[in-house]
C-alpha cells in the first residue's frame, strides 16, 4: 500500500477532498510569501540587484534590533500575565455549577465579541489622565497628581492581556476540564492538602493547555498593530508599526519586506520553542 494510501486510511477521507483548501493556501499564503521574500532581496525599491542587503542593513542596525527585541518581550510580559489572570478564571469555571458557566464563559466570550479597536480606545479611556482608574485613585487620597499610564510599557501590556484573555482561558478550561476529579480525591487520601494538590497534580496536568494557550496569547500580542499603536502610542516603536512606516511613510518596500522576514522567523522560533513544550508537557502528563 502507498503513502497516500496509508494516510486516507488514517484518516478516513480521500486526500482530494483537501485540494480546494491546499489551493486556497496555495494561492493566499504561499505564492505573497514567496513574493514578499523575493521583494525582500532587491537592495533598492527601483534596483534590479539582488542580495541579502536589506538583512545586513536590519541585524546591524542597534535601532531595528531593539525594535525586534521590545517586541518580542512585550509579547512574553502579555503571555505571562494573560497565564496569571487565566489560569485562576479557567480553575473557576471548571469548579462552579451549571448556571454559574453559563455567566463566566459570557465573561469570557465577551471581549471576542465586541471589536478590538472599540476595546482598545475603552482602555485609553480607563488609563489616561482624567481616566477611571486616576480618577478613582485621586478621590481616594491615593495620589495627589495623576499617574503616567497611558502610552507606557506596562500600560500596553495590562490593555493586550486583558484583550487576548479569551486565547488563554478556551486551552485552559479544556485542559482543566480533562483532569479526572478522582487524581485530586486519591492527593487528599494520602494526606496532600489544597496547595499540594494544586501543584503537584492539577498544574502538571493542565500544562499542555498552558502552553497552547501561551502560544496563541503571544503570536496575537507581538502583531497586535491596533493595540500597540493606540495604547503604546508614539513613545515606543514596535515591529508592525516599523513595517507599516517604512512600507507606508518611506516607501521603502524592500526594506519593509526584510523586516517582516525577520519578524516572521523570530515568531516562528519562538512557537516552535512553545511547540517543543507543548510536546515535552504532553509527555509529562500522560506519565
Amino acid at each position: 500500500m502507498t503513502t497516500t494510501g496509508k494516510m486516507e486510511d488514517a484518516i478516513g477521507y480521500p486526500l482530494r477532498l483537501a485540494l480546494p483548501l491546499f489551493a486556497f493556501f496555495l494561492v493566499f499564503f504561499a505564492v505573497p510569501l514567496l513574493i514578499l521574500v523575493w521583494m525582500s532581496l532587491h537592495s533598492a525599491p527601483d534596483s534590479a540587484d539582488v542580495g541579502f542587503s536589506q538583512y545586513v542593513k536590519f541585524l546591524g542596525d542597534e535601532f531595528s534590533m531593539g525594535v525586534l527585541v521590545s517586541t518580542l518581550w512585550v509579547g512574553v510580559e502579555a503571555t505571562l500575565l494573560s497565564l496569571l489572570l487565566g489560569f485562576p478564571l479557567a480553575w473557576a469555571f471548571t469548579k462552579s455549577p451549571g448556571w454559574l458557566r453559563s455567566a463566566l464563559m459570557l465573561v469570557i466570550l465577551m471581549p471576542l465579541l465586541t471589536s478590538v479597536v472599540v476595546r482598545t480606545f475603552a482602555w485609553i479611556v480607563i488609563l489616561g489622565r482624567q481616566g477611571i482608574v486616576n480618577e478613582t485613585l485621586i478621590s481616594l487620597g491615593l495620589i495627589n497628581t495623576p499617574l503616567r499610564l497611558l502610552y507606557t510599557e506596562g500600560g500596553l501590556v495590562v490593555a493586550l492581556a486583558q484583550v487576548l484573555l479569551p486565547l488563554m482561558v478556551l486551552p485552559l478550561i479544556t485542559a482543566l476540564s480533562r483532569i479526572d476529579s478522582n487524581l485530586s480525591d486519591a492527593s487528599f487520601a494520602l494526606g496532600g492538602g489544597h496547595w499540594r494538590t494544586f501543584f503537584k497534580v492539577t498544574v502538571p496536568l493542565s500544562l499542555p493547555g498552558v502552553m497552547a494557550g501561551c502560544l496563541l496569547t503571544y503570536a496575537a500580542a507581538v502583531t497586535a498593530f491596533i493595540t500597540q499603536s493606540l495604547v503604546g502610542g508614539g513613545q515606543k516603536l514596535f515591529m508592525p508599526m516599523y513595517i507599516y512606516q517604512q512600507a507606508t511613510s518611506l516607501l521603502d518596500w524592500p526594506f519593509a519586506a526584510a523586516i517582516s522576514i525577520i519578524f516572521l522567523g523570530a515568531v516562528l522560533t519562538v512557537v516552535w520553542l512553545f511547540n517543543r513544550l507543548g510536546r515535552l508537557s504532553q509527555g509529562f502528563a500522560r506519565a
